[in-house]
C-alpha cells in the first residue's frame, strides 16, 4: 500500500519539562496530550541523534493507554523526516527488552519505546516516551541533554498530512518515502530466549511436576509468556495470569513488588503454592521471583544468577563480570570476588551498563528495583530473570529456598531492605537531601541510633569507558560493622517526589542467616529515620513500599 501525503512544518512553542529522567520523558498522560507536547519531543529527538535520512528505527510500546495516538503521530514524523525504514509492532506493542533485542538485531540506528515502565495506565496514569541508541540501550546522558537542549529552543515540526497507518495488521505500507513494516512483536524474541536457554530440560522438569505460575499484570509480557511458557515450554493454560494487556492495566498497578502484585505473593505463601512464582512490569523489563515461601530480593537473585551461570546453556563458558547500580546490595560483589569476576558499581539506570557491556567487561547487570539482564540486550529484561531461575531449577532439581539458602552459606548474606516516601512534596523532599548532602564532611566518627558513621560521600560515577562523569547519584553511609544507608530521589516518578531510603547489612556467619530482614536491619532503619529526620520533614508516618 502507497499513502499519498504532504510534509507539513508546524509552528511551534517550546515546553521547558521536556528533560528526559532516569529512562526516558515520564509525564501525566494529560500532559503529553497537551497541543505540540508529543510532536515537540519527538522532532526533538530527530533534531539531536544525527542524521536520520534513509535509517532505520524500531518503533513499539507497552500497549497503555494514548500508546496507539502517539504511534501514529511518530510514524508521520519520521516519515517527514526523511526516516528510511519503521519497524513497528502489531498493534504497536512492544516490549522494551524485545525492542532492545529488535534494534540490535537489524543494526537500526535507533528506537523510540513508549512506557512509562512499571506507573500506572489509564486516561488519569502515565506515559513515557524513550530514545534507545543502535546498541539497543537507552540514550546516555549526553544524548538526553542534546533532545532537552532542542526541546527548550524548538519553534517547529514536520510531520505528514496523511491518513492513519494501519499498524493491526502484519506487512508493509510505503509512506512516501518511508517503508513502515508491522512485524510480530512476540516471535524473534521468543527465539532468542530458546537460544540461551534449555528448553528441552525445562520441559523434562515441568513433565517431571514443577510447577509454576506467571502473573503478567495486564500489562505487555501478557503475549510473550504465553508463546514462552504455555506453547513452547508445555505448561498448562492458566499457567500465565492477567495475560491480556490493557489500556489501564485492569486498573492494577503494573510494579511486580510485595505490594503490587500480592496475590501472587499470597499464593506463593501459601500451602498449595507452585514451586516458582514471578511476574513482570509494565513494559517487560522488570522480574519479581517468589519461590514456595521464599521471596528472592533482586540484589540476591542477581548474586545468585551470576554465580551459578555455568549451569545455563547461553553462558556455560562463564562469564566477563557484574555490573549493579549503587543502592543495589553488595551480594554480587561477594560472588565477583570469589570466582575473580569484574565488579562494577554505577547510577542508577540502564544506561549506565550500556559501556560496560559493548566493551565485553561485564555480561551480567541488576538493579534493586527489580531489574535484571545480560549482555543478550542492553535492556533489563524480566522475562529473561524468569526463565533463567526456571533453568536453574530444572538444572539441579532444588527448590528455590535451597538455592538461596546455599548461596548464603557460600558467599554470605547481605540483609538488604528498600523504603519508599511516594509522592511527597517535591520542595521537602530536596530540601531533606540538600541539608544532608551539606553535613556529609562532619558525619564521620558521629553517632546515630547507637551506630557510629565510618564515612559519608555523594556517589559520583567515573565511566571507566568513555570517561564521563554523573554526579549526585544518591547519598551513601557506611557504618562501622558494615552496614550501609542510601538515600537517593527518584527520576521514574510522575507525581511529587519519590525519596528512596536502602539499608544493608553483611552476615557471613551462617548461624545468622535467617532472621526476619526487617528485624535485622532495626537499628539501620531507625537510623535513617533519625540522621535525616526523615518522616516528619516528608510528613509520613510510614514508607509507601517496603521491600
Amino acid at each position: 500500500m502507497v499513502m499519498n501525503m504532504a510534509i507539513l512544518t508546524i509552528s511551534t512553542t517550546a515546553f521547558d519539562d521536556q528533560n528526559p529522567g532516569t529512562s526516558g520523558l515520564r509525564k501525566k498522560v494529560k500532559v503529553f496530550q497537551k497541543p505540540n507536547y508529543v510532536e515537540n519531543f519527538i522532532q526533538s529527538i530527530f533534531n539531536s541523534v544525527g542524521d536520520v535520512s534513509g535509517k532505520l528505527f524500531i518503533l513499539g510500546g507497552d500497549g497503555r493507554f494514548f500508546n496507539k495516538e502517539v504511534i501514529q503521530k511518530i510514524l508521520k514524523m519520521a516519515a517527514a523526516n526523511k526516516v528510511g525504514h519503521i519497524k513497528v509492532g502489531l498493534n504497536g506493542i512492544l516490549s522494551t527488552p524485545a525492542a532492545s533485542h529488535l534494534i540490535r538485531k537489524y543494526k537500526a540506528f535507533g528506537g523510540i519505546i513508549l512506557s512509562a515502565s512499571h506507573n500506572p495506565g489509564g486516561p488519569s496514569g502515565d506515559f513515557g516516551i524513550k530514545y534507545n541508541i543502535s546498541n539497543g540501550g537507552p540514550a546516555p546522558e549526553k544524548v538526553t541533554k542534546a533532545i532537552f537542549e532542542s526541546s527548550k529552543k524548538i519553534t517547529s515540526y514536520k510531520i505528514e498530512d496523511c491518513g492513519d497507518i494501519d499498524i493491526a495488521k502484519l506487512g508493509k505500507t510505503q509512506v512516501g518515502s518511508m517503508v513502515v513494516e508491522v512485524i510480530d512483536p512476540v516471535v524473534d524474541y521468543a527465539n532468542l530466549m530458546e537460544e540461551l536457554f534449555d528448553f528441552d530440560l525445562i520441559r523434562k522438569a515441568i513433565a517431571g511436576g514443577l510447577t509454576f505460575r506467571f502473573d503478567a499484570l495486564n500489562a505487555v509480557t501478557g503475549p510473550y509468556a504465553h508463546e514462552i511458557f504455555e506453547k513452547r515450554l508445555g505448561m498448562k493454560e492458566g499457567t500465565v495470569v492477567n495475560g491480556t494487556p490493557l489500556p489501564d492495566f485492569g486498573g492494577r498497578h503494573p510494579d511486580p513488588n510485595l505490594v503490587h502484585a500480592h496475590d501472587l505473593y499470597e499464593l506463593m505463601m501459601s500451602e498449595d503454592g507452585p514451586d516458582l512464582g514471578a511476574a513482570s512490569d509494565g513494559d517487560g523489563d522488570r522480574n519479581m521471583i517468589v519461590g514456595w515461601k521464599r521471596f528472592v530480593t533482586p540484589s540476591d537473585s542477581l548474586a545468585i544468577l551470576a554465580a551459578n551461570a555455568k549451569l545455563v546453556k547461553g553462558y556455560r563458558n562463564g562469564i566477563a563480570g557484574i555490573a549493579r547500580s549503587m543502592p543495589t546490595s553488595a551480594a554480587a560483589d561477594y560472588v565477583a570476588k570469589k570466582l575473580g569476576l569484574n565488579i562494577y558499581e554505577t547510577p542508577t539506570g540502564w544506561k549506565f551498563f550500556g559501556n560496560l557491556l559493548d566493551a565485553g567487561k561485564v555480561t551480567f547487570c541488576g538493579e534493586e528495583s527489580f531489574g535484571t539482564g545480560s549482555n543478550h540486550v542492553r535492556e533489563k529484561d524480566g522475562l529473561w530473570a524468569i526463565l533463567f531461575w526456571l533453568n536453574l531449577l530444572a538444572a539441579t532439581g532444588k527448590s528455590v529456598s535451597e538455592i538461596v539458602e546455599q548461596h548464603w552459606q557460600q558467599f554470605g548474606r547481605s540483609y538488604y531492605t528498600r523504603h519508599d516516601y511516594e509522592e511527597v512534596d517535591q520542595t521537602a523532599a530536596k530540601a531533606l537531601m540538600e541539608d544532608l548532602r551539606s553535613r556529609l564532611g562532619k558525619l564521620a566518627g558521629t553517632e546515630v541510633a547507637g551506630l557510629t558513621i565510618a564515612k559519608a560521600d555523594d556517589f559520583s560515577y567515573h565511566d571507566p569507558i568513555d570517561g564521563s562523569v554523573s554526579e549526585h547519584q544518591g547519598i551513601r553511609i557506611f557504618f562501622e560493622g558494615g552496614g550501609r544507608i542510601v538515600y537517593r530521589l527518584s527520576g521514574t516518578g510522575t507525581s511529587g517526589a519519590t525519596v528512596r531510603v536502602y539499608m544493608e547489612h553483611y552476615v557471613a556467619d551462617p548461624l545468622k542467616q535467617d532472621d526476619n530482614t526487617q528485624e535485622a536491619l532495626a537499628a539501620l532503619i531507625v537510623a535513617a529515620d533519625e540522621l535525616v529526620d526523615l518522616k516528619k520533614k516528608l510528613g509520613r508516618d510510614a514508607p509507601s513500599v517496603i521491600t
